[in-house]
């Protein structure tokens, strides 16, 4: 074990470079050590496991968010959560050194403690580098609050049992070589010295002050990206967009950072290195020890315990149809539409068939109802979804807006755009500010991006001289006057409110109703073979009796069903849900 010198929390290099020796004198004399420790952890990430996750320690670790980046030291342990928003490549960097006869190491930080021995002294090892932003349309109520500094007591634990050192920029030495894995090349060379961020003695409210474009431009003053750099683990299991909780030790130096955002060198020219666009000034630096991939349940906060049975899932939804509802005057059929949409997720993609998706497109909105029922409709799912995103669609709009994610191949960096979305995201559309003009060319081909995420749920992305194809998973949500021309749902529902009712639900309801649609929407669905017999029967027969339904309306009208099993809290497909879903389909066509 870790001796109590050493804090995992406020010095956990020094949990890390223990261990590390540790390991070194136990082992024989004649040992490789140097290529036997090469993409290993010795053990290091263990102990940290045992502590966050056996001990309870996770909840004593900050939050590294624009609220928190004033008072979390560095060389500390933080968490974020973010989506993948670029993937920057590999990093060589030095390891391993041989200090006098013994091998120390540099693993999770940037820069040696103490001056680097001969070239032949030293081990090059890899990480891989990735600009995690948190995720887009991540609604206030998912945030977790953070330990503040007095129940840690960060600065006197770090003062106390901390090993970090003075700065000496004659004796501190960075060898970090950086190439870009995505592009294939092998170029290498020697990162910016703006890279040494680990050693310092400085505040984070140094960064603050440095950086002007610390908080993203996104809309969101509250948006802290981060660029973290991840250790033994393949590449693959990391993909662009995902969303992800990274744990591990926050790095910055100001005194570096503000020199060298400065500097006018050749060899740090922005044309030649993407990293030169994240300087520690701007963007904070995250060695990861653990990484976890997040799903919709994991940003649920005081969510309910609650056994999935029939009886109280049933209960559930009516009280959620109940206040769909009255969001939506009184409308019940509508209540029941939307209730299936907000169910929908991409379950599969099957050549020209995107399996399990559901837009919903209510019209017969004005502005002034939209004002009303508009308002209410976007303020509850947003209560009910951890991510969701509203676009007002109008012509200044569309003519201006950077929907399409672009990779800029003189800076090796990936510009994101509206449409770069984590999976699960809501996104409601407004046609009803729509008025008369005329698009341009970059109107024209935001229309088409929106009409191609709806209906293949997928995202082109631009590489300048290609476009790349990007696998989504956005439920699509449009209010308009009349049928969309620009965005054909797949269902279409005209819009009869009866009333307006004041809406109101408690904290405790809402954690109910967001527990609910997260755990019906990942259930997995099948069907008895029995079942599925009689289900082909009718398809066919509604086939010929309906020649305009065709193949994809069988279909949608497949997912319904499924997604009605599911609104019960069933795996399995029966008639019973089949029916349901022909007499609304019914009511339906009655409107239309």
């Amino acid at each position: 074990m870790v001796g109590l010198a050493y804090d995992f929390l406020a010095n956990p290099l020094g949990a890390v470079r223990l261990a590390f020796e540790k390991t070194v004198a136990s082992s024989p004399p004649d040992a490789d050590l140097a290529a036997a420790f090469r993409g290993k952890d010795w053990g290091a990430v263990d102990l940290f496991r045992d502590f966050l996750f056996e001990q309870g320690g996770l909840s004593q670790v900050p939050i590294l968010d624009a609220s928190t980046i004033r008072w979390v030291q560095p060389n500390t342990l933080v968490r974020f959560r973010g989506m993948l928003q670029d993937m920057l490549g590999n990093e060589l960097y030095v390891g391993a050194y041989k200090d006098g006869s013994t091998w120390r190491t540099n693993k999770f930080t940037d820069v040696a403690p103490s001056p680097m021995p001969p070239a032949f002294e030293t081990q090059l090892w890899e990480r891989h580098l990735f600009h995690c932003v948190p995720v887009p349309g991540q609604n206030s109520w998912t945030m977790e609050p953070s330990p503040s500094p007095g129940e840690r007591n960060m600065s006197s634990s770090a003062s106390q049992h901390g090993v970090k050192r003075g700065r000496n920029t004659e004796d501190d030495m960075d060898l970090n070589v950086s190439y870009n894995g995505d592009e294939g090349s092998s170029n290498m060379k020697k990162q910016k010295e703006d890279e040494s961020t680990c050693q310092s003695s400085g505040s984070s409210e140094d960064l603050v002050k440095h950086g002007g474009d610390l908080l993203l431009k996104n809309g969101d003053s509250s948006c802290l990206s981060c660029l973290v750099k991840i250790y033994d683990m393949p590449e693959s299991h990391l993909k662009l967009n995902d969303v992800f909780e990274f744990i591990g030790i926050y790095t910055f130096d100001p005194e570096l950072a503000g020199h060298k955002d400065n500097s006018d060198d050749l060899m740090y020219d922005l044309f030649e290195d993407p990293m030169a666009h994240l300087p520690p000034s701007k963007v904070p630096r995250l060695h990861c020890l653990i990484c976890r991939k997040l799903v919709i349940q994991d940003f649920l906060p005081n969510s309910p315990v609650i056994e999935p049975l029939p009886n109280m899932i049933r209960k559930i939804r009516e009280s959620l149809l109940l206040h769909l509802s009255a969001v939506l005057g009184n409308d019940e059929v509508a209540a029941q539409y939307l209730l299936l949409h907000l169910l929908s997720r991409i379950r599969a993609q099957v050549d020209v068939i995107t399996v399990g998706k559901l837009s919903l497109n209510l019209t017969g909105f004005t502005r002034e109802s939209a004002s009303i029922f508009g308002c209410q409709l976007t303020n509850a799912v947003e209560e009910l979804l951890p991510f969701t995103r509203a676009i007002p669609l109008t012509i200044e709009y569309l003519n201006n807006a950077t929907l399409q994610p672009r990779k800029d191949n003189k800076t090796g960096r990936l510009v994101a755009g509206v449409l770069q979305l984590a999976q699960g995201t809501h996104l409601t559309i407004d046609e009803t500010r729509m008025q008369n003009g005329t698009l341009n060319s970059n109107g024209v081909e935001n229309a088409r991006l929106l009409k191609h995420l709806l209906e293949w749920q997928k995202v082109e992305y631009d590489f300048e001289y290609y476009n790349l194809e990007m696998a989504a998973d956005v439920q699509l949500l449009i209010i308009s006057e009349g049928k969309s021309n620009i965005l054909p749902a797949d269902l279409v529902l005209p819009f009869c409110p009866k009333s307006v009712d004041s809406v109101n639900a408690t904290g405790e309801k809402l954690q109910a109703w967001r527990w609910y649609l997260a755990t019906m929407r990942s259930l997995q669905h099948s069907s008895e073979p029995e079942t599925s017999q009689i289900l082909q029967d009718e398809m066919v027969a509604a086939m010929q009796e309906d020649r305009s339904l065709g193949c994809s309306g069988l279909t949608r009208w497949l997912t319904m069903a499924e997604l009605m099993s599911a609104s019960f809290g069933e795996k399995c497909l029966t008639l019973e849900h089949w029916q349901m879903i022909k007499e609304l389909e019914r009511l339906r066509k009655e409107r239309l």
